[in-house]
C-alpha cells in the first residue's frame, strides 16, 4: 500500500469518514475531530508509518494537508 493510501485509509477510519471528505478537512471540521479525535488520530497515523511525533507536529497538525506537509518535511514520508 503506498504511503497516500495508507494515510487516507488512517483518516478515514480513524474519523468514520469517506475520502471524498479529506481535501480541505480542517480540526474540528467533521464530528469526531475533536481534541480527543485529535489524539486518537496521531496515534493511528504514528502507528502506520512507524513514528513518533513531536508535540509541536501534533499541535500543528490542523487540516489534512497540514499533516501531508509534517509527514514529508520532518518524518520523511514520500506521498
Amino acid at each position: 500500500m503506498d504511503n497516500l493510501k495508507k494515510y487516507n485509509e488512517v483518516f478515514c477510519e480513524s474519523l468514520e469518514i469517506s475520502e471524498d471528505q479529506l481535501t480541505g478537512l480542517a480540526y474540528q471540521g467533521t464530528e469526531l475531530w475533536d481534541s480527543v479525535g485529535h489524539m486518537s488520530l496521531v496515534a493511528n497515523i504514528e502507528e502506520a508509518f512507524d513514528i513518533m511525533m513531536e508535540t509541536d507536529d501534533i499541535i500543528d497538525f490542523s487540516s489534512y494537508e497540514k499533516g501531508k506537509n509534517i509527514l514529508e518535511t520532518k518524518y520523511n514520508v514520500q506521498f
